[in-house]
């Protein structure tokens, strides 16, 4: 087992283009409860609902919305039942949600996290109709009364910030508090260890954050342990905008930096890391991969070649001369590109995408190639 093997005595073999397992394609984002759409087609009709997250034991479900009045890229989250019965509202009026994407419980199911910052202008909590609420499922808990048309829910009050932070509450709905309180960093994205100990989160600062936006770049964050506790540990300096991705056995957290991939112990008292350069191994295996497709699909006008089935079309900008100083060394391979995104199998098993990512002027994900590192422990040294 590599639980017990410190990410600094790790060794791997890189298995370039290699397909991804059909049981970690992941799910749509997107996917709506059909009861919940239903109640929000019918009823909430001023409200857009973005997703809908189901609980661990499938008993309750996120409602994910863009609330009428709302405005920008803020929403709001409900509690619902799997029959799309309305519970209660899960985000007080002053707190602003963000990152839609990130919202989850936590494994076992007892914990609802999500990213919000202080609303720039409280509004009302909506609540649905009286005809589609639930009673409250915790009679002991008076803090908050069933909602109603005309009398919003009661939220004990909250510690905002004016950049987003992690925030949980209980299964309810209660209990809502910040799991970070870094004023100024921004956290974007967030995971939960498979046994659920920790979290693996991306933070960055405001105005890193704006650079990157303004230069029309995706987010990256330094990453980052969180404990139940809220304690933090930097896990590096090195912004990476690939999200970390924990082992399934919940020892380890992988990330990576152009095409390094970073490997992190996550506990014991002496944590270690690995940093696995592999930008030679992808150079040479996107070089014998241009020239495969170039000798499978000579015709690169076809309008029915996808970017992947044909890299011998225009390079991305990002590609440039491998060597100033050699002009007879050709530019670096189309599909050679920087890692984009990480699925871990099993322990040994750790694959990664590479593909080049425009936001503007139109939005493109090109050269997508999956690659699989397997690892295993060094073998000892024989003195």
């Amino acid at each position: 087992m590599l639980r017990d093997v410190p990410s600094q005595n790790l060794a791997y073999r890189l298995n370039p283009d290699a397909s991804l397992p059909v049981d970690l394609n992941a799910e749509d984002p997107l996917d709506k409860l059909e009861a919940i759409a239903s109640d929000f087609t019918t009823r909430r009709t001023d409200d857009a609902l973005l997703r809908t997250v189901k609980s661990p034991d499938g008993s309750r479900v996120l409602a994910v919305y863009a609330a009428g009045d709302e405005t920008g890229a803020s929403f709001r989250i409900d509690l619902y039942n799997v029959d799309g019965l309305f519970i209660r509202n899960i985000v007080p009026p002053d707190l602003a949600c963000y990152f839609p994407e990130t919202v989850t419980w936590s494994p076992d199911g007892n914990f609802i996290n999500f990213i919000a910052r202080k609303r720039e202008a409280p509004s009302p909590t909506p609540t649905p109709p009286p005809a589609n609420i639930l009673p409250d499922p915790d009679p002991q808990a008076s803090v908050s009364p069933l909602p109603s048309p005309s009398v919003a829910p009661v939220f004990a009050p909250v510690e905002s910030y004016t950049t987003e932070q992690l925030y949980i509450c209980d299964r309810d709905g209660y209990g809502l508090k910040p799991l970070t309180a870094r004023e100024g960093l921004i956290y974007f994205y967030f995971a939960w260890a498979p046994d659920g100990h920790a979290l693996v989160a991306l933070a960055c600062k405001e105005d890193e954050w704006m650079q990157r936006e303004r230069q029309s770049m995706t987010p990256a964050g330094r990453p980052r342990l969180i404990a139940l506790d809220g304690s933090e540990r930097l896990l590096d300096d090195g912004l990476t905008e690939a999200e970390p991705v924990w082992s399934p056995d919940a020892s380890k957290v992988a990330t990576a930096f152009g095409t390094d991939v970073a490997i992190y112990d996550a506990g014991s008292s002496t944590p270690t890391q690995a940093r696995i350069n592999l930008r030679d191994q992808l150079l040479a295996a996107s070089a014998a991969f241009d020239e495969a497709a170039k000798n499978r699909a000579p015709s690169s006008a076809s309008p029915s070649a996808s970017p992947s089935s044909s890299p011998s079309g225009t390079a991305p900008p990002s590609a440039t001369p491998a060597s100033s100083a050699s002009p007879a060394v050709s530019r670096e391979p189309a599909s050679f590109n920087p890692i984009v995104r990480l699925e871990w199998a099993s322990p040994e098993r750790l694959y990664f995408q590479t593909a080049y990512v425009r936001l503007r002027p139109i939005e493109a994900f090109t050269f997508p190639r999956w690659h699989l590192l397997n690892l295993s422990a060094q073998a000892a040294i024989l003195k």
